[in-house]
Parts: C-alpha cells; sequence; structure tokens
C-alpha cells in the first residue's frame, strides 16, 4: 500500500472515531510519527497530505531539517527530549510535546528567552505510572502547569500521554478517560502563557479509542508507514 493509500485509510478511520463520538473530524490534528524514515519518505508523505510530522530523536530531527524534509509541514518533537540536546529542538520545532520537568522547562524558557520566541509545549503524563517512562505523575501535574505558566518564553498548550502497551482492543480506554480528564481540570486553571489546546494521545493502534475518549491530536506511524525498518548509521 502507498503512503496515500494508507493515509486515506487512517483519515476514514479518524473520521468514523470522531462522528461515532459526537465530535467535527476536522478538529482531529494528525501527526506523522517519521521515527526512522528516510527525507525522501517524509516528502512523500507531504505530498500525499500529512501536515504535521513528529519525530522521536534530535539527531533524526537535525538530519532531516539540514535536507529540508519537512518543506510544507509543521513539525512537533515527540521523544524524550534530553537536557543536553535542548538547544538544538528549542527553535527549531513548532510543538514540543514531551514536556515532563522543571528543570527541563528551565533549559527550555533559557533558550527560548535567548532566541526572543515563546516556545510551545505540551507536558508529558505518565498515566500509566511505568517506572520506565518519563512524563510527570499525575498528581504532580498542577504543580508543573502551574510553574511553567511562570516562564515568560514558554507557551504552554496542552498535555500528552503514551499509556502501557494494549494486549488486547480497548485495554486503554480507561487511561485515556483519565487523561482527559486531567485535561480539563488544567483547562479550568486560569495561568499565564496557557492555553489548552491540545490533548496528544493515541498511536497507531489505539487512535480510534483515544479519539472516542477525548483526544485531539494523535500520533500515527505505522499505519502510515508500514513496521519500522531499522536505519543503518
Amino acid at each position: 500500500m502507498s503512503i496515500s493509500n494508507n493515509l486515506a485509510a487512517v483519515q476514514a478511520e479518524i473520521k468514523k472515531a470522531a462522528i461515532s463520538s459526537g465530535r467535527d473530524p476536522s478538529e482531529i490534528l494528525l501527526v506523522a510519527a517519521t521515527k526512522t524514515q528516510t527525507a525522501e519518505t517524509v516528502r512523500a508523505a507531504i505530498a500525499a497530505g500529512i501536515s504535521i510530522c513528529g519525530e522521536n530523536r534530535v539527531q533524526e530531527l537535525v538530519e532531516k531539517q539540514a535536507q529540508n524534509a519537512y518543506d510544507g509541514a509543521s513539525v512537533h518533537f515527540i521523544g524524550h527530549l534530553q537536557r543536553n540536546k535542548v538547544r538544538q529542538v528549542v527553535g527549531k520545532v513548532n510543538l514540543i510535546e514531551s514536556v515532563d520537568s522543571l528543570a527541563l522547562l528551565e533549559l527550555i524558557e533559557k533558550q527560548a528567552a535567548s532566541l526572543g520566541i515563546c516556545q510551545d509545549i505540551l507536558l508529558e503524563v505518565n498515566i500509566g505510572r511505568e517506572p520506565a517512562k518519563s512524563g510527570v505523575l499525575p498528581e504532580e501535574l498542577d504543580a508543573l502547569v502551574s510553574a511553567a505558566s511562570k516562564f515568560p518564553h514558554i507557551c504552554l498548550r496542552g498535555l500528552m500521554a503514551i499509556p502501557p502497551i494494549a494486549s488486547f482492543p480497548g485495554e486503554n480506554r480507561d487511561f485515556f478517560r483519565q487523561m482527559y480528564q486531567l485535561f480539563v481540570d488544567m483547562k479550568q486553571k486560569t495561568y499565564d502563557n496557557n492555553t489548552m489546546l491540545y490533548l496528544s494521545m493515541g498511536m497507531s493502534g489505539d487512535f480510534a479509542d483515544a479519539i472516542a475518549e477525548g483526544a485531539n491530536m494523535v500520533r500515527i506511524g505505522t499505519a502510515l508507514f508500514g513496521p519500522r525498518m531499522n536505519r543503518q548509521r
């Protein structure tokens, strides 16, 4: 199947899930997870209609930007952001989806201030409380939202989560519900630089469930590009 055909299939499923939950399909943003994809494949995806690309690795982001791979699309950073890589990401992407600590906020603020910009971010929540995963714990989110609001060069735009890997369809719906409730709760807070617009959750195997439970941004790789291949360095 071509990327165009895969994209059409994904868009149809997004539309179906949105309508089934009483929502406008145009509210759902599709982020193409382009991890391990070549610059040529990214260009083909954009030509097929992808408008947002999401990268997990800073090295790949830098390489593809040098090749003008993202021309015509927005770029999100969706992977774990190491503190020593902040300078390579801030100001280079439209949205950092994976901010999860005060220390990382401080570094993003410093770099954004040096560039004279306001960097849009999402806060990542470890909704499944998995020790090996990044993300702020749900009970610590309120404090981190409050902290983010105090940085003049950071604009908080919402929340992101990666629930545990589901072993059967629908298993993650409770995690998605919890995330939506957190999203609603945080939207009601009145902080500076805080406009809760996006709830980013759901990937190739569960994005329909995520949409049903309130996601308005989904990150999809395999359903668009097929199984990932390890890139040779």
